[in-house]
């Protein structure tokens, strides 16, 4: 698949706005909002680049909410992100993987309908030896729009289906951001020298099957024996020569769900023995990508429901996830069931 496919000259903003007014009801909020979380990811892309220069590697002396030692890139992360999006006056109320519970709006900033979840630095791991991360987000309009009261517990805690746009930036070779508002995935590109993200691709698809699969296969003696038995059977040669996949696996959902979009395949976290739900969480990491694998045509499910349709409990609910090509997915599903 080529990873260029639009003739376009489109910049990020451009691209919201003709969004926007292709719905008459529009008020442009969103719009505005998507421009002010643009800014914050044009200044945690630079900041990834001088990490090293800027002395933001390493660990902090603090610990996260789920027992995590906290790096100093994921705390800059956070801060930047709630001081670009704290007074837009688009917000009621924000939620991050790194902070305990909700991130109030400041009282003398007005409140608006929409509630932004977001993973500051996924694949935190892999920060200090310069290998892939990114930064995902999700919106929601709140749960009664017409309120212009401080958000709450229950505007965060709905169903992946109604996000309103979800999206994440990765920052490697390029910095690349994912979007879809509900109308598919486009990919964009930042070009530092113009300080702009550009189209670059329009309307991904995931292929119906790949050939490639991601998990971490160091966990493989924690599984559940149907799951042993599905990744025995993607390693399997087959007639048709559709099997053996191939195993790709680099520690940043970001990065490995951005492989599937493009390669199609499946990107998998299950639970096991020590950690039935897996260890990602639904709210800020595995609903977003959820909409996005099915705003490009993919399948995204726990190993038994549509992560789609499940309705958070928890601010860090964690939950199993098997993400990527229609087929693929089924076919884990069936195995997960134990119909083989």
């Amino acid at each position: 698949m080529p990873f260029l496919n639009t003739s376009k000259l489109v910049t990020i903003e451009r691209h919201i706005a003709e969004e926007g007014a292709a719905h008459p009801t529009s008020t442009g909020e969103l719009s505005r909002l998507l421009r002010d979380l643009m800014l914050a990811l044009r200044i945690l892309a630079r900041d990834v680049r001088r990490a090293g220069l800027n002395d933001v590697l390493g660990m902090t002396d603090s610990v996260n909410t789920h027992g995590e030692r906290v790096k100093r890139l994921d705390l800059h992360a956070n801060e930047v992100i709630y001081r670009a999006m704290d007074h837009g006056g688009h917000l009621c109320v924000m939620a991050s993987e790194e902070s305990d519970g909700l991130m109030r709006i400041p009282d003398e900033y007005k409140k608006g309908k929409y509630v932004l979840v977001f993973d500051p630095l996924d694949g935190s791991s892999n920060i200090d030896v310069n290998i892939t991360i990114g930064t995902i987000f999700s919106i929601h309009k709140r749960v009664d729009p017409t309120l212009d009261t401080p958000g709450t517990l229950e505007d965060i805690l709905q169903p992946g289906w109604k996000q309103v746009a979800a999206g994440y930036a990765m920052y490697g070779s390029s910095t690349v951001l994912v979007y879809s508002s509900g109308n598919g995935v486009d990919v964009f590109t930042f070009d530092p020298t113009i300080g702009e993200f550009l189209l670059t691709f329009e309307k991904l698809r995931i292929p119906k099957r790949g050939r490639i699969y991601s998990i971490n296969s160091g966990n493989a003696h924690k599984w559940d024996q149907n799951l042993r038995d599905y990744v025995s059977w993607l390693l399997r040669p087959s007639d048709d020569g559709v099997r053996p996949y191939s195993l790709r696996y680099i520690g940043t959902m970001v990065a490995d769900v951005h492989r599937t979009m493009y390669y199609g395949g499946i990107f998998m976290y299950p639970g096991d023995s020590s950690s039935p739900q897996g260890k990602l969480r639904l709210v800020y990491e595995v609903a977003p990508m959820a909409f996005l694998v099915e705003q490009a045509g993919g399948r995204a499910s726990d190993g038994t429901r549509r992560i789609l349709d499940i309705v958070p409990t928890a601010l860090h609910q964690r939950i199993p996830c098997y993400l990527g090509s229609e087929e693929d997915v089924l076919e884990a599903e069936r195995f997960l069931r134990g119909d083989r």
